[in-house]
C-alpha cells in the first residue's frame, strides 16, 4: 500500500472514531436522557420544566447542534493535521 494511501485510511479511521464518539454521546442526550433516564432527570426542574420532559423537547436538539460545531472544529484540525486544509 502506498505512503498516500495509508496515509487516506489513518485520516478516515480518526474520522469514524470522531464519529462513533460524538454519536454516542448525542444518542446518550436524545435516547438516554430523554426516554430511558426520564423517570429521574424529571426529579429535576429547568425553567419550570421538568428535566426529562426538556431532554426529550428541546435539549437533544441542543445537544446535537452543540456536537455539530464540535464536529466541525475537530476535523479542521484533522484537515490540518493530514495535510487535507486548504
Amino acid at each position: 500500500m502506498s505512503d498516500k494511501k495509508k496515509h487516506a485510511a489513518a485520516y478516515w479511521k480518526e474520522n469514524l472514531r470522531y464519529l462513533v464518539i460524538l454519536l454516542t454521546i448525542w444518542f446518550i442526550a436524545s435516547y438516554g436522557c430523554g426516554i430511558l433516564f426520564r423517570e429521574e432527570l424529571n426529579n429535576i426542574r429547568l425553567g419550570g420544566f421538568k428535566l426529562g420532559f426538556w431532554f426529550a423537547q428541546q435539549g437533544s436538539i441542543y445537544v446535537f447542534v452543540i456536537l455539530i460545531f464540535v464536529y466541525v472544529r475537530l476535523m479542521n484540525k484533522l484537515d490540518k493535521k493530514y495535510g487535507f486544509d486548504e
